[in-house]
């Protein structure tokens, strides 16, 4: 049952990408706009012009051009930056790893948060609490992860400067990383200092990632465990002597838990979709900075490189959080 399941979603991810690709490969073709003609000076004849088109094959029809840029990316090849003059794989695993800290930094941002909310309301329902615990998570989920970051750039880097409002790590420090996986390795390497100054510059982005998904998590599981502890082995429990929080931690959770570890995965595609703008916001060094600089300079196959990798990391957490619920789920499990 699970390799039946397992093959079928990854038939749906090669469909996906598929479509994918070529959604974006016509639509950034048609859009307004010569990448050529925003390379070249003013003062460039029409040769000049027809020598780099035909550099970048941008002299062939679209269906060619598709066919060819797509029998290059099976081969791992992408094509090269026009406005950059690099590798587009390379320069998208440079900056990959940056996003994907910060989309994890404040996935687990979101899910304490969240999951915290979530069990207070669950144990203090019907009072006061849980009303406010309602209107904050209303008010978290009201407002987009752009406009936080905005609010807390304007409070706590403005008005109250204690935070670094640009950046990934400050540019005097000296940084011995290997890779682009630079929170991490820090932490391997024991250097503190740097894991510090990298949580400082990740902070507020990540915050204002965090708060509306951090709301929807405590919206669906409080509404998860309070149904639980109405079911007749958490009666037992309370039966039996169990304080609440030990009813609800010990008991609830893990049932009420399930649908909100589908939900989780499916919003952390949207997080790190939501990265784009946060990331220009605070001039954070990661792929979704680098989108936006792409499309501004109407950067074709980088622009094709980016979304494509996006849609990869959307397809592969989809299909891990899938495999995750038919494990976790024992009558998918055994069915």
């Amino acid at each position: 049952m699970l390799l039946q399941r397992f093959l079928i979603r990854l038939l749906t991810m090669a469909i996906t990408l598929f479509g994918v690709a070529v959604v974006v490969f016509v639509v950034i073709r048609v859009a307004p706009g010569d990448p050529i003609a925003m390379m070249l000076p003013p003062g460039a004849t029409d040769a000049d012009i027809a020598r780099l088109r035909a550099l970048y094959g941008l002299d062939k029809t679209i269906v060619q051009q598709f066919f060819i840029w797509l029998s290059g990316v099976v081969r791992g090849d992408f094509g090269t930056s026009i406005s950059l003059r690099q590798d587009v794989l390379g320069l998208v695993f440079n900056r990959l790893p940056a996003t994907l800290e910060l989309a994890t930094v404040a996935l687990v941002m979101a899910v304490a948060i969240g999951g915290t909310a979530a069990i207070l309301g669950a144990r203090e329902r019907g009072t006061a609490v849980e009303a406010g615990i309602d209107i904050a998570s209303g008010t978290a989920l009201s407002i987009p992860d752009f406009l936080w970051g905005l609010v807390l750039i304007l409070l706590f880097g403005v008005l109250i400067p204690v935070f670094d409002i640009s950046g990934r790590v400050s540019p005097q420090l000296d940084l011995p990383f290997i890779t682009q996986f630079y929170l991490v390795e820090s932490m391997l390497r024991l250097r503190f200092d740097l894991t510090w100054d990298l949580l400082k510059h990740m902070l507020m982005p990540a915050v204002a990632l965090a708060l509306p998904l951090a709301a929807i998590i405590a919206q669906l599981l409080k509404q998860s465990l309070k149904e639980v502890l109405d079911l007749d082995y958490v009666v037992l429990a309370r039966v039996k002597g169990f304080s609440e929080t030990q009813v609800i931690l010990r008991e609830a959770l893990k049932n009420a838990a399930l649908p909100t570890l589908t939900l989780v995965g499916v919003q952390f595609t949207f997080l790190i979709g939501g990265t784009v703008i946060v990331e220009r916001l605070f001039s954070y060094e990661g792929l979704g900075n680098m989108a936006i600089d792409a499309v501004i300079n109407r950067d074709l196959p980088l622009i094709q490189g980016i979304v494509l990798v996006f849609a990869l990391l959307f397809v592969l957490i989809n299909l891990a959080v899938d495999m995750m619920y038919a494990l976790l789920n024992p009558r998918l499990r055994h069915g």
